[in-house]
């Protein structure tokens, strides 16, 4: 055998072990079930920032919830049928979805309202199960800030509304909100709402009460009510404060509360951690400690409302 065909032969033979000697990459299949488009964006932006590229080294399943029941568990039965490594999904109705479409596919929650009271997790530290992630909840100390803010302004109310969703009744929260009102000498009313179709009643409520303002609690029927509420509250002359920026950006007065993509940039961390051996079980769930402060000028001046400039100069955002 003469040299070229020597060395043609150890090449042929050399082939195959390189081929085994270079391992796949492993690309990671991630489940997003319910994410607004700006939220999507800054969970993919923490992803990659974390060195997961989509179409790359991930793929994210993002299944269409649509708006019955039945349409988003088959959106979380699809995710587990996937074979998704992770799920990742807020608020509570979605989480409880996925929760009962897998015992075992680890399930990162964001913005979670009440995680142990919902028998979702043990305790923050410890949450025993495939459940982890981010509980939006502040503390209750947070949430009496709505009424301080609220009677900052000009001219300042004296009877406030606070909206309640009957399916989240928050106690610790309406007792932070009753300790400020009466350290303030503000007089409460609590109205309940059972779905959208209360709202126009409940508004009536305030107005005959004597409700010159109107403090939005939380929960994902009141968020998914924000611009019925908005449009409500301005049609009444109602200052309105709520938890989460999409009030004030759906036309209500003002928002205090944890900030919601933060927590999407979060919840990319944990996807992390579990892609790399984590157990949900073991990785403390946390609470929010980014808080924005978001004003809507526009509606402001709509109510014949002044915003002090102390208040103004503490505002993450201002909507003009």
């Amino acid at each position: 055998m003469d040299r070229r065909a020597f060395l043609g032969a150890l090449a042929l033979l050399a082939a195959p072990r390189a081929i085994e000697a270079e391992e796949p990459r492993k690309v990671h299949r991630i489940g997003v079930l319910s994410v607004p488009p700006a939220y999507l964006s800054a969970f993919e932006e923490s992803l990659r920032r974390l060195g997961y590229i989509r179409g790359s080294n991930i793929i994210l399943e993002v299944p269409s919830v649509g708006a019955s029941l039945d349409t988003r568990a088959r959106a979380a039965a699809e995710l587990v049928r996937l074979n998704v490594e992770v799920i990742v999904t807020g608020p509570s109705r979605f989480i409880d979805l996925a929760k009962q479409a897998t015992t075992t596919v680890p399930i990162v929650m964001v913005y979670a309202d009440d995680p142990v009271g919902r028998g979702y997790i043990i305790s923050l530290a410890h949450p025993g199960g495939n459940l982890t992630g981010i509980t939006w909840e502040p503390a209750p100390e947070i949430v009496a800030k709505h009424v301080e803010f609220l009677i900052e302004l000009s001219p300042s109310p004296s009877h406030i509304a606070v909206i309640v969703d009957v399916a989240n009744p928050e106690q610790a929260f309406r007792k932070a909100v009753d300790s400020a009102a009466q350290h303030r000498g503000v007089t409460l009313k609590y109205v309940e709402l059972r779905g959208e179709s209360d709202l126009a009643n409940a508004f009536s409520v305030i107005v005959n009460t004597r409700g010159d303002a109107v403090v939005v609690f939380g929960g994902p029927g009141l968020y998914s009510y924000r611009r019925h509420i908005a449009d409500l509250a301005r049609k009444h002359r109602l200052p309105t404060v709520y938890r989460y920026r999409e009030g004030p950006e759906a036309g209500g007065l003002m928002s205090y509360g944890p900030s919601l993509i933060d927590s999407w940039r979060r919840a990319a961390v944990y996807v992390d951690k579990i892609l790399k051996g984590a157990k949900p079980a073991d990785l403390p769930v946390e609470q929010p400690t980014k808080f924005e402060l978001v004003i809507n000028l526009r509606t402001a001046k709509a109510l014949g409302l002044t915003i002090p400039p102390s208040l103004l100069a503490r505002a993450d955002r201002v909507i003009d």
